[in-house]
């Protein structure tokens, strides 16, 4: 018996194992920019940011090769992050500053946001950008642009280089490349624009606006709190393609401060990804099947099927710390570190099968049907 679990448990590490390896080909930093100076509108929703916004938009400041313009729009602060955008302002004229309107029901306050500064943008290239991403090199902008256009999608981004530093942020936030590379395939994902292989990571997103407005921009994705997966299933729903790239050289972000953080931020997108009622049972037995179960067998079985599962639930973590500058740590305990993100998962399906709203900047979000 203890032979056969091995086994599947085997096949279930193995899978996504060559997955990741595969992807990585696929999976490559932004081309080189071809010298032209695309026009990129950088838009910042930001709500009580006073911590990041001074050096999110300085970085973003120090671009060459992109004509750009950079809206912050101030999403209801009560610190200071108004005055820091108006003081940036006041010695750049490329920096805007705008106000909120009043949130309307049905809406997730980021989505509102971007919504707006969509409409507040002049350049055709969309860029949205969190307040706690970094730009990484005075390039980043113009590649990202090249890459645009060069792959020809509608929407495209990608995941920053993710600066951990407590525990818990070792143990969670790496597991971001590990899902997307080992559980998706890349190839199928740009041969078609089908809704099911959509992904995106909202921390950097560029879109193309013409195609933005013909799918509906943000208001499609009105209530969602995974924005950026929502807003790849909606355009490629309207037959545009999404694509990825990686981010490592070229952004930084610390994602969430704290286990507090941590655990609150995975929660409010989960119930439209891994803890969805369609995901939530397939990707617990997947995750605890392949990533947690070879490592417990190494105690109990001799033969060789838990070895190689271990090997193999490993092994990507291990690269993804040199490719993607991870923790070290964090891999090592990547087992605990699945049991805690499926934690997180099963927390969130709970709450919304009891109907708790999600919290997040002070806002309350009731739980919607996921699709």
């Amino acid at each position: 018996m203890i032979t056969w679990i091995a086994a599947m448990s085997c096949v279930l590490a193995v899978v996504p194992c060559a997955l990741f390896l595969l992807n990585l080909r696929l999976y490559a930093p932004l081309p080189q920019p071809d010298g032209s100076r695309a026009g990129c509108s950088v838009l910042i929703p930001a709500r009580n940011e006073e911590q990041n916004i001074s050096a999110a938009v300085r970085s973003i400041l120090g671009s060459e090769g992109a004509d750009i313009e950079v809206i912050v729009l101030d999403d209801g602060s009560t610190d200071r992050t108004a005055e820091i955008v108006r003081h940036i302002s006041r010695g750049d004229p490329r920096v805007r500053l705008e106000p909120t309107r009043l949130l309307p029901d049905g809406w997730c306050g980021k989505n509102f946001a971007c919504h707006q500064l969509a409409a507040l943008a002049q350049r055709p290239i969309l860029v949205f950008m969190d307040a706690d991403v970094r730009v990484s090199r005075p390039d980043a902008l113009a590649r990202l642009a090249c890459f645009v256009e060069r792959s020809g999608a509608a929407l495209v981004s990608g995941v920053p280089r993710q600066e951990t530093h407590g525990l818990m942020e070792k143990l969670i936030v790496p597991l971001i490349h590990f899902v997307l590379l080992g559980f998706l395939p890349l190839r199928r994902m740009r041969s078609r624009a089908d809704p099911r292989f959509a992904a995106a990571c909202g921390q950097i997103l560029a879109v193309r606006r013409e195609a933005y407005e013909r799918a509906g921009g943000h208001s499609a994705v009105a209530g969602r709190m995974h924005d950026a997966l929502a807003l790849a299933r909606a355009f490629r729903a309207r037959g545009f393609t999404t694509d990825l790239f990686d981010a490592t050289s070229t952004f930084h972000c610390r994602m969430y401060r704290g286990a507090v953080n941590v655990w609150s931020g995975f929660a409010k997108n989960a119930q439209e990804g891994l803890g969805s009622p369609k995901l939530i049972i397939p990707s617990t037995l997947l995750l605890l099947g392949g990533q947690v179960i070879p490592i417990c067998l190494l105690a109990f079985d001799s033969s060789s099927f838990a070895l190689i599962g271990a090997i193999a639930g490993i092994l990507p973590r291990l690269i993804a710390v040199v490719r993607f500058r991870q923790s070290l740590l964090g891999a090592l305990l990547h087992p605990i570190g699945i049991g805690a993100l499926l934690a997180i998962q099963w927390f969130a399906f709970i709450r919304s099968r009891r109907r708790r709203p999600a919290m997040w900047k002070g806002r309350s979000y009731a739980p919607l049907h996921a699709t």
